[in-house]
């Protein structure tokens, strides 16, 4: 064996190769079989010169590519030997090459870390009850008639309170006395509690009657997306001329049959019904959150750099899409991502421990997902956004990246199932 194999860390080893006779015949015989196919040589068609003469023109190249298709064989040999889960491509360092005679290199490759998950047993995680009230479904029939509502102004004597609508007048003013036009509002409409303006702005105005005037002091927050005013200090003079609020028309048979239902009762229902699904994931998603920081907690290992990066990128990928469709500019971007780089890298680790611990675990129950478990899972996502099954089936059919990550999503689900045995679920 021409090679010994160290161990670095969890998931980190280093391939020492040591070839103290070297013969580079068949390596050199294909490089140069590869060479003549791209060549043209002086009184030769391409890829028709004499092997001879190509080697004897591109010697050093030939000889490099050799050299490189040896040490890539020899390192795939190493690897299948010892039967390394490779993670990326490897680092060769070292290289010590004897004009044909001999070599030496190291290989440093990331294996996937061996996880073996221990403490399911003492964990213990609570799971909220769910429920959905009256007031939740008046809040989306709220909704629906939202367009439909008017605004009317309110009593002269009723104080503005959350839910309604100021008419106002504003100024802003900075600590050093400027008063911007970016900070002044005139006739300005602002719904009480649409967490439009900076943090204060609202809370400050509410119990305000019409025709009151008050100043606000506030500081304006440290992410704020203008740079000269992150955690400015600033007062706004405001004046709030009227206080309106929506009423809405009662919500009839006819009106739900416009939204697409049979009847009130039948926008009750399955309102009522989709809700409670929604509240249902959403505490599923809490729950299994806590499992897997806790499981983390519990089980210490090193995870590879370059899966961390990859996941790292992927994160950053789809925030990029959702920031530029929010108005970023790649100026904006490359400093959000500077700024909040550290906090990228943590949630991508995290994802990259959750992934293996889960993997393992997956194993472990023998889980895995079928065609039935991908028909059930297009059932249910047709019956909670009122697509057709069949419409939802062909899109995910349709390409293999998408119906894997589903795939991936139901193993996912069914080995949180088969965790949820195991641990204390209150």
């Amino acid at each position: 064996m021409s090679y010994k194999v160290e161990t670095i860390n969890d998931c980190t080893k280093k391939i020492t190769f040591n070839f103290e006779t070297l013969d580079l015949t068949a390596e050199i015989k294909t490089a140069v079989a590869q060479k003549r196919k791209t060549t043209s040589l002086k009184g030769f068609r391409k890829g028709k010169a004499p092997l001879s003469m190509v080697e004897q023109v591109y010697g050093p190249q030939i000889e490099s590519e050799a050299l490189n298709q040896f040490v890539q064989n020899q390192f795939f040999e190493a690897v299948q030997k010892e039967d390394l889960k490779v993670v990326g491509y490897p680092t060769f360092e070292n290289m010590d090459y004897d004009g044909g005679n001999s070599v030496k290199f190291d290989a440093l490759v990331e294996i996937f870390p061996t996880v073996e998950v221990k403490g399911l047993s003492k964990i213990s995680v609570a799971q909220e009850t769910v429920s959905v009230s009256d007031k939740d479904v008046e809040e989306i029939k709220k909704n629906y008639l939202g367009p439909k509502a008017e605004m009317k102004e309110v009593g002269a004597n009723s104080k503005l309170k959350v839910g309604q609508t100021a008419v106002l007048n504003f100024q802003g003013e900075t600590a050093e006395g400027d008063r911007p036009d970016n900070m002044k509002g005139e006739d300005f409409l602002l719904e009480i509690g649409s967490n439009q303006f900076i943090p204060g702005f609202e809370e400050g105005m509410i119990g305000m009657k019409k025709g009151e005037k008050k100043v606000i002091e506030l500081t304006f927050p440290g992410d704020y997306h203008v740079e000269e005013l992150k955690e400015a200090k600033v007062k706004f003079e405001t004046e709030l001329l009227e206080i309106k609020e929506k009423v809405f028309p009662e919500f009839t048979d006819e009106l739900a049959k416009e939204f697409g239902f049979d009847s009130v009762e039948d926008f009750n229902t399955k309102n009522k019904d989709n809700l409670f699904k929604q509240k249902e994931r959403e505490v599923l998603e809490k729950v299994h959150q806590e499992i897997l920081e806790k499981l983390i907690d519990a089980n210490k290992f090193d995870v590879p750099k370059s899966l961390v990066e990859q996941q790292e990128n992927h994160l950053k990928e789809d925030l990029a899409r959702n920031l530029k469709g929010q108005g970023f500019n790649e100026e904006m971007l490359g400093e959000y991502f500077s700024k909040w780089s550290g906090d990228m890298t943590e949630k991508a680790t995290f994802q990259v421990r959750s992934g293996l611990i889960l993997d393992n675990l997956a194993k472990k129950y023998e889980v895995e997902a079928s065609d039935s478990d991908f028909d059930a899972k297009i059932t249910e996502m047709a019956a909670g956004s009122g697509m057709e099954s069949d419409q939802i089936k062909q899109y995910y059919s349709s390409d293999a990246k998408l119906k894997s990550n589903l795939m991936y999503a139901i193993r996912e689900e069914k080995t949180f199932a088969k965790i949820k045995e195991e641990i204390k679920l209150k």
